[in-house]
């Protein structure tokens, strides 16, 4: 029978037994796999309570962001309008505006709540 999981033994051998299940040949709607749906959800929750990622840094995100489409600094100038802005807003020195965070949020699909932390 599954239980919530309390502490870092039973955590790992949630683990464990995910491990284990995912190697077998699982067909969907079997016990197997409603049991490996049930320890993952479980596990999601003890790690979101224990192991929580925090959120990135806005300037941070923005960065790594361009990075993964293959866009420059010079792009980031285009998306915020002004070339002067996007290097005040790297370096810092201006914070983004709503309309600065709404923009990111469309054209580079940054979550509005990655954007909007304090930096």
């Amino acid at each position: 029978m599954l239980k919530p999981i309390k502490n870092n033994e039973q955590y790992e051998e949630a683990l464990e037994r995910i491990y284990s299940i995912m190697q077998k040949n699982v067909q969907p709607e079997s016990k197997q796999s409603d049991e490996l749906e049930v320890l993952s959800i479980l596990v999601k929750e003890y790690e979101n309570e224990y192991y929580p990622i925090p959120k990135p840094n806005p300037l941070e995100a923005i960065k790594f962001r361009l990075e993964q489409v293959n866009m420059t600094e010079a792009d980031l100038a285009v998306i915020l309008g002004y070339r002067s802005r996007k290097s005040e807003i790297l370096s810092g020195k201006r914070k983004l505006s709503l309309a600065m965070i709404r923009r990111l949020n469309d054209v580079l699909n940054i979550p509005a709540e990655a954007l909007i932390q304090a930096y």
